[in-house]
């Protein structure tokens, strides 16, 4: 990496291909073209974390990348609105010899609980058993069942949307002994027990407002990679102030996302930037109690998805939060203070220094207790991939407003987005609930025939033949015959597209095709 004169002019800051981030003897920048070899911001509470996203995420979105941020305390939703000038802003621009500039920035705001943003959404399908396990904290003899449930689904076509389809599908299962013997003979025992813990943690879940994130319209992550008409990346912003009263919700929602994001986007290898960088804030709430399994999927989602022109930067108070099989696959590195109060403290100071490359003008591990607000422990990889020499650096301030949004301001936003039609009104068609209550629901006249009964016939929710005098059915007539034929011969057809549709993923949401 070229090193920027300190004593040159302003102009020798900028450069092309390159998000400017603070500096110390030379300007500190993250290359774009290595942006998505994913990074690590961490810091103790009001260290200056969330100043230092902004600053990236201004800079990303003024090179053309679209950004992903969770908003945890509302402070990021401002990076939407014009900038303040404050006097402490001001000042720090004429250190490093930045002139402060006043920008706003293209934002669109989402909420899973649709208060404060536009609805997100998945269908329970589309978030898969795994990462539906470990939101429901089951044990593994209780992921097993719910793996059990999803087979049977995707095997008769049943649409998991939203809570109320697995709640119908676990009533099926519960009180109906004939479909529990059918499926033991293929997958093992179902316990009423396990289907009764299932149920409950759903009632766990759906009091915590869970069920306003599933359901339908669902979202379409390429929503979050557009850009806006002057070509700068449009930043999501995810209001996280009340999701992270649901911490398990909050986790399990972000590895679906990247689950997503996996699945859908095609291979670039190493573009010239990313596509899109996500910050996943308060890190170490994905790797809490975590299973083994859960574990291994994300370090292969993180080690793969950079070659999807993802970038990944985990934003966390400790480095310890992060496991090592992770923290090896981050290389752009941004180290606020620590406090060094608990042998804990101390051992993370230690491993914190330890995965820099070493500076010998300074010990790394005394400074990451020294540092002041604003100020930063930086190691960017550098052209070919290296890290480089870790720097004592101050961070470039934000442009963009530094702190929440008013309400006025926020619906203002929501307005412009372009998105209001598309995911603002819930959609609820037919799904497993639905086709569950047809089922048991009283039969009407029995043998519609003509296209009624080749329907009823697909969709599984035909009326049952008439008994015949020893309770069996009654004889079919020629064109029933030939009905019955042509309904299995396209359900068949219809069965294999679908069964071919649903490629469960490394997290386990749906191939999208």
């Amino acid at each position: 990496m070229a090193k920027a004169n300190t004593a040159a002019p302003v102009e020798a800051a900028e450069r092309d291909g390159c998000v400017l981030l603070g500096k110390s003897q030379k300007y500190e920048y993250l290359v774009l073209k290595l942006a998505n070899r994913h990074g690590l911001v961490t810091g103790a509470t009001g260290t200056g974390k969330t100043v230092t996203l902004q600053t990236l995420a201004e800079g990303l979105s003024n090179e053309g990348v679209s950004v992903f941020a969770a908003d945890i305390k509302g402070d990021l939703s401002g990076i939407g609105c014009m900038g303040e000038g404050k006097d402490v802003f001001v000042k720090r621009s004429a250190e490093l010899g930045v002139p402060y500039v006043a920008k706003q920035f293209p934002v669109v705001f989402w909420d899973v609980f649709g208060q404060q943003g536009h609805p997100i959404r998945t269908t329970i399908s589309e978030m898969g058993p795994l990462l539906l396990a470990r939101l429901l904290e089951l044990n593994e003899t209780q992921e097993g069942v719910l793996n059990i449930l999803f087979n049977y689904a995707d095997q008769h076509q049943l649409l998991l949307l939203d809570l109320k389809d697995l709640r119908a599908l676990l009533a099926e299962f519960g009180s109906n002994k004939e479909l529990q013997q059918e499926v033991q003979s293929t997958f093992g025992n179902i316990s009423s027990a396990s289907i009764g813990a299932i149920q409950r943690q759903l009632l766990v879940l759906e009091n915590q407002g869970a069920n306003k994130f599933f359901g339908e319209p669902a979202l379409d992550i390429n929503d979050f990679l557009r850009t806006a008409p002057d070509g700068r990346g449009i930043i999501n912003i995810l209001a996280a102030d009340k999701l992270m009263s649901s911490p398990k919700l909050y986790a399990t929602f972000l590895l679906w996302m990247l689950s997503e994001l996996f699945q859908v986007l095609p291979e670039v290898g190493d573009p010239e930037k990313p596509k899109l960088v996500f910050f996943f804030d308060e890190a170490h709430l994905l790797f809490n109690d975590a299973p083994k399994s859960l574990l291994d999927a994300v370090q292969q989602v993180v080690r793969l998805i950079r070659s999807k022109g993802v970038g990944i930067y985990f934003v966390t108070q400790n480095p310890l939060d992060v496991p090592d099989n992770v923290l090896g696959q981050l290389g752009n590195r941004v180290q606020h203070a620590l406090r060094a109060f608990t042998p804990r403290d101390q051992k993370a100071v230690q491993a914190a220094a330890t995965t820099f490359r070493q500076n010998p003008a300074f010990n790394t591990s005394e400074v990451i207790t020294q540092l002041g607000v604003g100020e930063a422990l930086i190691s960017m990889l550098e052209p070919g991939g290296v890290p480089e020499m870790v720097q004592r650096s101050f961070i470039k301030p934000p442009s963009g407003r530094v702190g929440p949004v008013s309400q006025q301001e926020r619906a203002a936003f929501m307005a412009s987005s372009g998105l209001g039609g598309k995911y603002d009104t819930t959609i609820d068609r037919e799904s497993a609930y639905e086709v569950l209550q047809q089922r048991h629901a009283a039969p009407v006249e029995a043998n519609s025939g003509g296209l009624g009964g080749l329907l009823g016939g697909l969709l599984g929710g035909g009326s049952p033949a008439p008994a015949g005098a020893r309770g069996g059915r009654a004889p079919q007539t020629m064109t029933e015959k030939i009905i019955t034929s042509a309904s299995r011969a396209v359900a068949s057809s219809v069965g294999r597209q679908i069964g071919s549709a649903l490629v469960r993923g490394v997290l386990g949401s749906l191939f999208k095709r």
